[in-house]
């Protein structure tokens, strides 16, 4: 029964995804970039029938525990409180395809590395994860999923575009991909280099590395690999090359330091200000917008997006709970009660994926290494 299930909702395709493959890491992000998805294109109808199809090929089967892990892109307690009615729609959801589910523990990691090594461990079974850091960890863990995310108002490779049209907002059409911003803040210094780019000058290397940078960890997308590719691509550098670097535990903090002064300049995802948009001024202590005060001095290619992958070592998946995973949180992100919930991620909705897809992720990551020999 279990076989049949799996080779049931296996057959369930959403639409077709986008495959980044090649060598050059650059052309493939930039293509990619180019490229936009609409949502799910499964209706309601649709979906409906899957669900009642493979609900009725299925046997019973009681997990006492699924464990999902999310990296700290955000605050570790904003996300837990976010995502704690996914625990009742995705036991919901699972026993609609035959399982039982005594309990949903989330947990968030205290960095992206240690989901990756739960996940290949096992003692986390589903994990919410950047591409790169699942093409990091692919030898423990299967992607399933590929998020969608609504699309910015700005879609530019040039940061004076960003600053003329700030603030940036969302819009209705969906993308598979994001970009990343090098941003400056209110410091002397960060004004100085802003000033400079928003006057349609060249920033130079010198100029980079006299300031003071906020970075993520080594396997974050937009908190380093991808800054790194650009640093590479405009000035032959790379992040361990800058002078004056700081670890942020995650981009909550990141700002804190930008709006402090502390840092001058902090890489992160492209629609972070507007997460950030409150917080600026009634957090972080600044008296005027965050959009006045921060400009884009840098913009990097676009970035496949998010994966949800499952643990190939945990002791409850196989493939008829991948299926059901997989279909569960495709339903999911198709309701607006599961939409507000992975909204904290940025995330809209989900397609099916498969490993190719992050061809372009692991020629990045190849490209990051060979930088640091």
């Amino acid at each position: 029964m279990k076989r049949f299930f799996a080779m049931m909702v296996a057959g369930i395709s959403t639409m077709a995804m986008l495959a980044g493959c090649g060598s050059n890491a650059s052309t493939e992000s930039t293509e990619a970039a180019q490229t936009t998805e609409t949502a799910n294109e499964t209706t309601a109808n649709e979906t409906a029938e899957n669900t009642e199809a493979v609900a009725e090929s299925a046997e019973t089967v009681k997990i006492d525990k699924l464990t999902i892990g999310f990296v700290p892109s955000r605050e570790p307690d904003e996300i837990v409180t976010a995502t704690e009615p996914l625990k009742e729609l995705l036991t919901t959801e699972l026993a609609n395809f035959g399982y039982e589910v005594g309990e949903v523990d989330i947990t968030v990691g205290t960095s992206f590395e240690a989901v990756g090594e739960g996940l290949s461990a096992g003692t986390i079974d589903v994990g919410l994860i950047p591409g790169s850091t699942y093409v990091l960890y692919d030898d423990g863990c299967d992607v399933i999923l590929t998020a969608t995310r609504n699309g910015l108002s700005i879609e530019s490779d040039d940061p004076k575009e960003w600053n003329d049209n700030k603030p940036t907002e969302a819009i209705d059409d969906q993308v598979t991909f994001y970009r990343a911003l090098i941003i400056a803040g209110p410091s002397e210094a960060g004004q100085a280099v802003a000033e400079k780019v928003n006057n349609g000058e060249e920033l130079t290397w010198e100029d980079l590395d006299g300031l003071n940078w906020s970075v993520m960890n080594s396997t974050s997308p937009a908190g380093y690999v991808y800054p790194s590719l650009w640093l590479q691509n405009a000035y032959g550098k790379h992040i361990t090359d800058l002078t004056h670097t700081s670890l942020s535990d995650n981009y909550g903090t990141a700002f804190s330091r930008l709006a402090s002064g502390q840092v001058d300049v902090l890489v992160t995802y492209a629609d972070a200000r507007r997460d950030q948009e409150e917080k600026w001024t009634a957090e972080y202590g600044r008296t005027a917008s965050i959009w006045d005060e921060t400009n884009v001095i840098g913009v990097t290619d676009g970035i496949y997006n998010d994966t949800i992958s499952v643990s190939k070592t945990s002791p409850i998946m196989d493939d008829s709970l991948k299926a059901a995973l997989t279909q569960a949180f495709i339903n999911i992100g198709n309701t607006d009660a599961g939409k507000e919930v992975i909204s904290i991620y940025s995330h809209n909705g989900y397609l099916e994926a498969k490993s190719e897809d992050y061809d372009s992720e692991r020629a990045a990551q190849e490209l990051i290494m060979s930088m640091g020999e």
